[in-house]
């Protein structure tokens, strides 16, 4: 999975209070967050720039936390107040309840001093941001909610912030033990990965030195991102040099293997990271990257990401943008636009749950549904009879998404199978990765051969 969240970070704040303070940043993102849901990507892109870079990660990291344990953080604040509070109180007590579960088993790991210190910050912070009166209501609730979230929940799902149903879920899939560690998993902080980009346009990388600061890993050609550099990171991202993206990424690039000459279809492109990734491998060739087009009225910053993604290709790759539903479209609709009509290889990463990207994606859980599952394998299905029409003989289609759940990956090829449009096709290959296994996103990749 692409994670592109820090981009768009300098966009002035809508509604979050202009402060200095990483925390009171993040109370006014976590007071949005809780009175209108909004999408935890879209509030960090509206986060204020007078923000120093140290406390913008602050911020992101608060906020985070409470967005990754807000029902365990809730849980702790039942039945502590006869009144709910305002919002902006809520905020403030959801920051610091997040600052001593963070501080493991609270008293035991900070003891009562750092258990107090954090208490009184949240007070002090509480006088400023709300009134005296509420300072004294934050402080009679912290006391009470740390010796609370000092305890182990004996409920799975409130121990690790999930849903009910999607715990029950998993542990009818994975069994217990493995569910811990998925739930484990998905409550840790996401390291920032980045792919270098030895074939990038205009510049010879094969002589440029990979900076100290990105730290190798097992997965070749990907870097882990040393905290404290973001400064550095964003110049050589500007550059084109480097690009921030999962190292499961590789699975379905692996699978569609692209070659030096081929015209490849992106056909779920936005916002353009697997574009590049197809692009760079390539090195020579087209590229035709499609799309869902905006809403009327709005603008979608997928798309604008996919266009200057695709700007950064190679100087020996082609490419073409093209805003269309892929289920809607025919021969003709390509033949219009000078495009090819039928392509060596079409890559479909499909939307889906998100299950394997949640330590990146925190409030995917919280907006996902039991029933999207079958929702989205319906539409998995439909793409993917799309995207096989579209494939020379001899050709493949490269069918990934970044879900663990079975009803998304295996059930969706068999039952592309089991249609007649599965006949000409055959599954060469496929490639599933489990974080709890692999130390990276999960996602599901299957390589299918045209005869």
């Amino acid at each position: 999975m692409e994670h592109d969240v820090k981009q768009g970070l300098e966009k002035a704040s809508e509604g979050v209070k202009h402060t200095l303070s990483g925390w009171g940043a993040a109370v006014g993102l976590a007071e949005r967050w809780v009175a209108r849901s909004e999408r935890v990507d879209a509030l960090l892109e509206g986060l204020a720039p007078g923000l120093t870079g140290q406390e913008r990660a602050r911020a992101q990291h608060l906020f985070y936390g409470v967005v990754r344990w807000s029902s365990r953080l809730e849980a702790a604040l039942d039945g502590l107040m006869m009144h709910p509070p305002r919002t902006k109180v809520r905020a403030v007590l959801l920051v610091a309840g997040f600052e001593l579960l963070e501080s493991a088993a609270a008293a035991q790991a900070v003891g009562e001093g750092g258990v107090a210190k954090i208490i009184h910050h949240a007070v002090e912070q509480a006088k400023s941001v709300a009134s005296p009166k509420e300072a004294k209501l934050v402080n009679a609730v912290m006391r009470k909610m740390a010796a609370r979230l000092a305890v182990k929940p004996a409920d799975l799902a409130i121990e690790f912030a999930h849903p009910e149903w999607l715990v029950t879920r998993w542990l009818r899939q994975f069994g217990p033990e493995i569910t811990r560690q998925l739930l484990t998993w998905n409550q840790q902080p996401a390291p920032v990965y980045a792919r270098w980009r030895p074939a990038f346009a205009g510049a010879a990388q094969s002589e440029r030195a990979v900076p100290e600061f990105l730290a190798p890993t097992a997965w070749a050609g990907f870097y882990e991102v040393k905290a404290g550099k973001w400064a550095e990171v964003r110049q050589l991202a500007n550059e084109g040099v480097i690009y921030l993206q999962d190292p499961s990424t590789r699975l379905c690039i692996d699978l569609l293997a692209p070659q030096p000459g081929e015209v490849i279809l992106d056909a779920c492109a936005a916002p353009g990271g697997k574009s590049l990734f197809i692009a760079d491998v390539m090195k020579a060739g087209k590229i035709v990257a499609l799309d869902q087009p905006a809403e009327p009225g709005k603008i979608d910053l997928r798309l604008l990401r996919l266009k200057e993604n695709l700007a950064r290709s190679p100087q020996g790759v082609e490419v073409a943008m093209i805003e269309a539903d892929l289920t809607k479209v025919g021969s003709v609709f390509y033949k219009n636009l000078n495009l090819p009509e039928s392509y060596d290889a079409v890559l479909l990463d499909a939307p889906c749950s998100n299950t394997g990207v949640m330590r990146h994606r925190i409030d995917v859980k919280w907006r996902l549904q039991d029933g999207d599952f079958a929702r989205h394998a319906e539409q998995q299905v439909e793409l993917l009879h799309a995207a096989a029409r579209l494939v020379k003989a001899g050709g493949r289609v490269v069918y990934s998404t970044c879900s663990v759940d079975a009803t998304e990956n295996e059930q969706v090829i068999k039952t592309f199978f089991d249609s007649r449009a599965g006949g000409p096709f055959k599954l060469a290959r496929s490639m599933q990765a489990y974080p709890w296994v692999d130390g990276h996103d999960g996602a599901g990749a299957f390589l299918l051969i045209k005869g």
